[in-house]
């Protein structure tokens, strides 16, 4: 006698039979959890791009380990969200940094916040 087999996808959902992993999927036990990928990106520091840096010195931004400890918190917390672009604000400055690169792009102090105007961006961090 033959073993008839069942197309999953004619079941009504939540009966659909669920087959094992095999090996090198997502859910195998060689693979890395989601947590710890997740906690691994997070936990990597933020960079500065060329013109970041050029900004910073020219015009003299804090860049003291506290600072960067708040910005780099504040980059966590927009990539939590989901968040593509994001202006983190610092005291008085203003850093906007692409989150999926962990790179900041630009940053601006207090006396230049009067004059820019920030695009493509699609959240706003207070660190």
């Amino acid at each position: 006698m033959s073993v008839v087999e069942r197309n999953p996808a004619l079941l009504p959902p939540g009966l659909a039979p669920t087959a094992p992993a095999s090996p090198g999927r997502a859910g195998s036990d060689s693979s890395a959890s989601f947590a710890s990928v997740l906690g691994a990106t997070q936990s990597q520091p933020v960079k500065f791009s060329s013109h970041a840096l050029q900004r910073v010195e020219r015009r003299g931004i804090d860049m003291s380990p506290a600072t960067v400890a708040r910005l780099n918190d504040g980059v966590d917390r927009a990539a939590g969200k989901g968040a593509r672009a994001s202006v983190v604000f610092v005291d008085a400055t203003a850093f906007v940094v692409s989150v999926p690169n962990r790179t900041v792009i630009t940053a601006v102090d207090r006396d230049h916040m009067k004059q820019q105007v920030f695009t493509n961006i699609d959240s706003a961090v207070i660190a």
